[in-house]
Formats: C-alpha cells, sequence, structure tokens
C-alpha cells in the first residue's frame, strides 16, 4: 500500500480516478472469492434480541411442580448480578420439585444462543441422574396448560449436563418429554439421545446455541459445532409440532444463566 501511495503522486487526475475504481474492484473481487461479504460493523450482531434483561424476571412465566404458576417456590429462579439463577438455598430438600422458567412468548423458526455453567452442590434429595442437569425445552406446551403436578412440559428437551471430573459426558443431548422426532429417516422413541459433543468439567461458561426451522431442522450446536441432528418434532399421538414455548429447567442442581438471546429466521 505505501508503493501504492507513492505512485499515485505522480498519475493525473483522470488516471488517479481510474487507479480508485481498480481498487475498489479488487476489494469486491477478494471478499467475494473469500466468502466474507463487507457489511456495516455490529449490523449482524443488531439481529439478534435479548430475552433476558439482567435485571429481573420479567417477560418470564414460572411453573414448579405441585405449585400454581408464577408460585416462584424458595426463589428457585432469580437474578443476580446480571446473571439468571437457579437456586436451592431455601429447599430443606428436593422432593421433586422439577422447575421450568418460560419466556412469555411462543416462536417457530429461529436460534436461540445462551451461556450456562453448573455451580454448587446438588440439592439433598435429588435424583441421581439430575447430577449436574438441567436443559433448554423448545416447542413446549405453554406453562398454563401444564397440570399442577407435572414434571416437565410436553418438549424438545436440549439436555445440559457438565461433568463429574473423571467420565465422559456430553452436553446438548437430545430428550424428548412427551414428544418423539425423526433422526436419519428413523422415528426415534427413545427417551435421550446422545450428542456428539466433548464433556466439559469445572465450573466453566458453555455457549450453546438451538436452530429450529418449524417442523423441519433441528440443530443442537455447542461452540459452533453442531453435535446433534433431527427433524419433524411431534408429540407422542403424532400431532406435528411446528412452534411452542421455549423454557429452561431446574431439576436440583444449581445452573446459571446469561446472555439469553434469539435470532428469528425467515419462515
Amino acid at each position: 500500500m505505501t508503493k501504492i501511495r507513492f505512485l499515485s503522486k505522480h498519475l493525473s487526475p483522470s488516471m488517479k480516478h481510474r487507479h480508485s475504481i481498480l481498487l475498489v474492484l479488487c476489494l469486491f473481487l477478494m471478499s467475494t472469492l473469500c466468502g466474507c461479504a463487507i457489511e456495516p460493523a455490529g449490523s449482524r450482531d443488531s439481529r439478534w434480541v435479548s430475552l433476558f434483561n439482567g435485571k429481573n424476571l420479567d417477560g418470564w412465566k414460572v411453573k414448579i411442580t405441585g405449585y400454581d404458576l408464577n408460585d416462584n417456590y424458595g426463589d428457585t429462579f432469580r437474578v443476580e448480578d446480571g446473571i439468571l439463577k437457579v437456586s436451592y438455598e431455601k429447599y430443606d430438600k428436593f422432593d421433586g420439585r422439577f422447575g421450568h422458567i418460560f419466556y412469555d412468548e411462543t416462536f417457530s423458526h429461529y436460534i436461540l444462543r445462551l451461556e450456562y455453567r453448573f455451580v454448587g452442590e446438588q440439592c439433598p434429595g435429588g435424583p441421581g441422574w439430575a447430577f449436574r442437569n438441567s436443559g433448554i425445552m423448545a416447542h413446549g406446551q405453554s406453562p398454563e396448560s401444564m397440570k399442577k403436578d407435572q414434571d416437565f412440559p410436553d418438549s424438545i428437551e436440549v439436555q445440559l449436563l457438565g461433568g463429574n471430573g473423571r467420565d465422559e459426558r456430553p452436553t446438548g443431548n437430545l430428550c424428548t418429554p412427551g414428544t418423539h422426532v425423526v433422526m436419519d429417516g428413523k422415528l426415534v422413541t427413545q427417551h435421550c439421545t446422545s450428542s456428539s459433543s466433548k464433556t466439559y468439567h469445572g465450573n466453566q461458561w458453555v455457549t450453546i446455541e438451538l436452530e429450529v426451522h418449524g417442523n423441519s431442522v433441528i440443530k443442537h450446536i455447542i461452540d459452533g459445532e453442531v453435535v446433534i441432528e433431527y427433524e419433524q418434532p411431534q408429540l407422542d399421538n403424532g400431532t406435528m409440532l411446528s412452534e411452542g414455548s421455549i423454557s429452561l429447567q431446574s431439576e436440583s442442581h444449581p445452573v446459571e444463566f446469561r446472555k439469553v438471546e434469539i435470532l428469528l429466521l425467515e419462515e
């Protein structure tokens, strides 16, 4: 670029104009060849919408097994230091009080992105399988339609697991409370299917994305890599699901969520 600026001093006005045009064309061709279209800084990020304001639970509804809608027993779901926390400090024992916090809108075609991490010790009385276990529920029923003693909404679950410090324990798995999916052309009726993700030990933050295309393809993405993919989410009775609620779980192990945001996709 230094040589180009030096030579431009000796060019005529018309040559300088042609020189500028050539530079613009070169930049355009370079961006095209590398597949990186030039766009204003921040234009892509501006399409993401935060579902969690980092201050309170406005826009969210709580449903805990055995309790009425929005009875947030023991402040299970709370906001501290800009983080949505699932906590059991006020529990004597877990006693089957599975909880979900629902965003107050339904969605069909979107990418949901958030960060999560497991912290602390499991609540006394929590089931063994729920150790460092939580989830994101998609295409779910509304919290208003859940029975008072219902443990989980009918939904597609992105199961979030933390490592135990020793064994392989992938995260971003698929679980299907009240639902089935089609994978590799076959109807999957088993409750959980493992992903191809690595194990995340410790209390590190993990970034996960859920890419949903209505009743078509759904992808679980961990740190930019697709770890499981399927399609045709449906209720156990065969009713196809094209949209539904989004909720986050409390399953007896403390977990924290932050940067909960959504990018709406064209249908």
